[in-house]
């Protein structure tokens, strides 16, 4: 395929991914919300939105699939310019599409647990453990990997001036916030660093994935730069856009 087709698959991607991944959120908020944040409460209202767990761990698996969609059509796109950092960029998002698809085990697991759990097998205190162990996952190390790629891929797009220069570097400022955010959450914990600081961190990078999937839709990509024109001090590059 020219990387004009893998720009405008990508962008087609992007726009489905946010949207999966926005409605599966509310969906699995709505099934394990409970009065309280009780442990209790949450698995009792799992097992009234057993579809609704169902439909969240199919919806899990088009992000999976998504983010396998992207690594490989970014890596298309940008790989000219440099193919080992295109090529770890992918590793990355294929990482993270293998972690989307192995937390669907855990979204089934805690609908059986919240479903088929009967207290002759396991006790009330062993259920809520499992249960808080299983609505514990922040998705924190699979978004790291996803942050990692999504900075290598902005970084070649800026280096490459295959997008406008203001979007490129919207996608580098958005990548690497989320690689210094990311690690902070996983390692001090949700109390510290979630609330509304963890979902407006988020915003920079759905400003840039819009703009970017629409920019891969309408425009395509650009021709890559050449790398043979010095210009100014030290022969760097004359910048374009």
């Amino acid at each position: 395929m020219t990387r004009n087709t893998n720009a405008r698959i990508a962008g087609f991607t992007f726009l489905f991914y946010i949207a999966v991944g926005i409605t599966s959120l509310i969906v699995f908020g709505r099934a394990t919300s409970g009065e309280g944040g009780a442990i209790a409460a949450k698995l009792a209202n799992i097992a009234q939105h057993a579809t609704e767990m169902r439909v969240y761990a199919v919806l899990i698996l088009l992000t999976s699939f998504s983010a396998l969609v992207l690594g490989v059509t970014l890596y298309a796109i940008t790989r000219e310019q440099d193919p080992d950092l295109a090529m770890l960029g992918m590793g990355c998002r294929l990482i993270e599409a293998v972690n989307n698809a192995t937390s669907i085990q855990g979204t089934l697991a805690l609908l059986w647990l919240a479903t088929a759990a009967e207290p002759k097998t396991l006790d009330s205190g062993a259920v809520h453990a499992l249960g808080a162990f299983s609505l514990k996952d922040s998705g924190a190390v699979s978004a790291t990997f996803f942050a990692v790629g999504s900075t290598l891929f902005s970084w070649l797009l800026l280096r490459g001036r295959m997008v406008p220069v203001s979007l490129a570097r919207l996608g580098v400022f958005a990548s690497v916030l989320l690689v210094v955010f990311l690690p902070l959450q996983l390692g001090a914990g949700a109390e510290l660093f979630g609330g509304v600081a963890g979902q407006l961190v988020w915003l920079p990078m759905l400003v840039f994935e819009v703009w970017l999937a629409l920019w891969f839709l309408i425009k395509g990509v650009a021709p890559l730069r050449s790398e043979s024109r010095p210009s100014g001090v030290g022969g760097a590059t004359q910048p374009v856009g």
